[in-house]
């Protein structure tokens, strides 16, 4: 076998021998390197599931890392170069703009579902540049781009592998050489999938469509999707296709959230004793806070999570006045969550465009300011690769009861969000956060109806689900409070470009 650059646990080791064998049954040989015909026209698909702290991210690496050193082509989304007959490829998934940028700060190549059953068409012109920065033709000469430009192009595209990045380093902007965006036709080789626990049947089978060989990485701690009938989609596949990694690693061993979350494994724990467990943590380890409030200015980056509508509306309202946001109009750095697409059939070509660029539903967005246009909104999409984006809006401040929503920013159709101050737990799967605040009196609420789903009670997987949530501090919210901001909202954390984007140049 080919040796990892890292010492695996004894079921990372047996993991990574069963996905060999799968591998090896379509091509390839993670022993030697080798790239061989497919042994079998059978579709595959295992899963690798496990606890948050077990490896999955470790074994997800390295495996990419294996694949790349045989020779296997890396989709990343932004372009493709020519079909080749001996070509093998990849392609490592999330299912939100959030979880693939997780992935790609740990030197994941990782992109979104959507980024892969929609590709991009590109101007002719400038796809000679892509082709000459893979590999796949010569150096171009390109009319109004100068050699500086296309020496800049290359030095990005060497650092990052990124074509868009390197494009845009020579001076040009998506809008230049992206010219639409069109359903896969062609399938590819080998599928990663992270965050597997978020995907319903149809994503599922979208993707069995697409590779011939699945690998689905999950927690099967999580809650399942909102949409689904039941539970997870790698819970149906055969026993001998799941494979679970138990072991926490030492380099997880001494945090104190990943404590908190695996001690809700045990039966016996209820909520009080859960709470008492935390409150002992944060007096040893300032990576645990007993919060007696809700932070509002840490919410305008890192939504509160809390489990019930009424408490995510409440929070919001108490953000916006806060703030002293006006009823009538957004505050530049307000956040926002998309919440769908709402155009018509025939404007197809736009929805393809957007969605491609990050807005798709679950999208955590922040606020630019107005477009130039009624109704469109300047937006930066939070984990997108290419995160500036303009498009027409509609906002929805939701309100208590069965108050109609108000609307302080509409266009007459386009990308539509709700306010992302506070969100759901469920909606909060696949997102990590530097800081995590949770909304405590919510988990008791849950604690106290008594409900079980998939055998455990649920307070105990909205509370799994919300802590790990947090990359570096959990601060656990007791008291129905928010402490006043330090501060004003904010844009100039992000990367704003100077310049109008020419995505609002037409109102779908």
């Amino acid at each position: 076998m080919a040796v990892p650059s890292i010492t695996f646990s004894e079921d990372q080791a047996e993991a990574w021998d069963n996905v060999a064998v799968a591998l090896r049954q379509s091509g390839i040989d993670l022993d030697d390197s080798l790239l061989q015909p497919p042994m079998s026209e059978k579709t595959s698909v295992l899963a690798v599931i496990g606890k948050a702290g077990s490896g999955k991210t470790m074994l997800l690496a390295e495996l990419y890392r294996a694949l790349e050193e045989a020779g296997v082509d890396v989709i990343s989304g932004d372009w493709e170069g020519r079909k080749r007959k001996d070509r093998r490829t990849l392609a490592i998934l999330a299912p939100t703009n959030k979880a693939a940028s997780v992935l790609r700060t740990r030197g994941v190549p990782a992109t979104t579902i959507h980024r892969i059953l929609y590709t991009p068409v590109y101007d002719p012109e400038y796809e000679k540049i892509a082709e000459w920065l893979a590999g796949q033709g010569d150096r171009p000469e390109i009319e109004g781009l100068t050699d500086v430009a296309l020496d800049r192009a290359h030095a990005s595209y060497e650092a990052n592998k990124s074509i868009p990045a390197a494009l845009a380093a020579a001076g040009l902007r998506g809008s230049d050489f992206i010219t639409g965006w069109k359903r896969r036709e062609d399938p590819l080789d080998i599928g990663f999938v992270d965050e597997s626990s978020m995907l319903d049947e149809k994503q599922f089978e979208d993707l069995q469509e697409i590779f011939p060989t699945l690998l689905l990485f999950g927690d099967p701690a999580q809650l399942p999707p909102v949409q689904s009938s039941g539970g997870m989609v790698f819970e149906s596949l055969p026993a001998p296709r799941i494979m679970s990694l138990n072991r926490i690693h030492r380099q997880e061993a001494d945090n104190p959230i990943l404590d908190l979350a695996h001690a809700l494994a045990d039966p016996a724990l209820d909520f009080h004793a859960f709470e008492r467990m935390i409150e002992e943590k944060a007096q040893n380890d300032d990576r645990v806070v007993m919060a007696q409030r809700v932070e509002a200015d840490l919410m305008a980056r890192s939504p509160c999570l809390v489990w019930r509508n009424a408490t995510r509306i409440r929070l919001i309202h108490a953000f916006r006045a806060a703030f002293g946001a006006p009823d009538d109009e957004l505050l530049s750095g307000e956040p926002l969550i998309c919440d769908g697409i709402e155009l018509p059939l025939k404007h197809r070509k736009k929805r393809l465009d957007l969605e491609a660029r990050g807005l798709i539903k679950g999208a955590q967005v922040i606020y630019l300011g107005p477009g130039r246009k009624p109704g469109f909104s300047r937006l930066h999409v939070i984990g997108a690769e290419d995160p500036q984006v303009s498009a027409a809006s509609i906002v929805k401040i939701e309100q208590e009861g069965d108050e109609e929503p108000f609307i302080p920013f509409a266009a007459r159709m386009g990308a539509t969000f709700l306010h992302g101050a506070a969100v759901t737990i469920h909606k909060a799967q696949g997102s990590q956060w530097d800081t995590v605040q949770v909304f405590a009196p919510d988990i008791y609420a849950a604690s106290r109806m008594g409900r079980v789903e998939a055998g455990q009670p649920l307070w105990k997987r909205l509370a799994y689900v919300a802590i790990t949530r947090a990359e570096t501090q959990l601060r656990w919210v007791v008291r129905n409070r928010l402490a006043r901001p330090q501060g004003t909202l904010r844009i100039d954390d992000l990367d704003v470009p100077a310049a109008p984007l020419k995505l609002e140049s037409e109102e779908p």
